[in-house]
């Protein structure tokens, strides 16, 4: 390994910069961007992706029900925050990374044409922010929200607050 500079020899050089190693030519450095490896957390590819669906019209919620109710109950925690990667499960490998994302739509939108637009827009960004290749994202539609259902928050509030279920009228 006489190619191979040691830290001794790194800071040797005139200039007091540590030298990039080996001349051109001498045929065994790596890249600089090569050198160690980048580790990234699945949290991570999970919150980019619920952005990422978010941004697109027509999502009412992310999440399976028992999802969006223990997520409803943990951000009423104090110091509780939303979590944006809810109902989004990552795969990730060194150099792929597999999603899967459950949905809540609105009432009156085009499903298929919704799964596109969704799959195409955290596609893109999990690729172009993690530089993973993203080998494939599955949409699981659980629920449509129709224009005259409360909200979820709005049921458990009324149950909450009085410590038991409203009377039927």
């Amino acid at each position: 390994m006489p190619d191979t500079p040691t830290p001794a020899t790194l800071h040797k050089n005139a200039g007091g910069t540590p030298n990039p190693g080996p001349p051109p030519g001498s045929g065994g450095a790596k890249p600089v961007a090569d050198r160690g490896r980048t580790a990234l957390a699945v949290g991570v590819v999970e919150k980019i992706a619920g952005m990422a669906a978010r941004e697109v019209p027509g999502i009412h919620a992310l999440g399976s029900g028992l999802a969006r109710t223990f997520g409803a109950m943990r951000d009423r925690v104090p110091g509780g925050k939303p979590s944006v990667g809810r109902g989004i499960k990552a795969d990730v490998g060194e150099k792929q990374t597999a999603i899967d994302i459950a949905l809540v739509v609105e009432y009156g939108v085009v499903i298929p044409e919704l799964a596109r637009q969704v799959r195409e827009n955290i596609i893109n960004a999990v690729e172009r922010m993690t530089g993973l290749e993203v080998v494939e994202v599955n949409i699981a539609v659980n629920d449509v929200h129709l224009p005259d259902e409360p909200e979820f928050e709005e049921e458990e509030e009324s149950v909450s607050a009085s410590g038991q279920r409203p009377k039927l009228k």
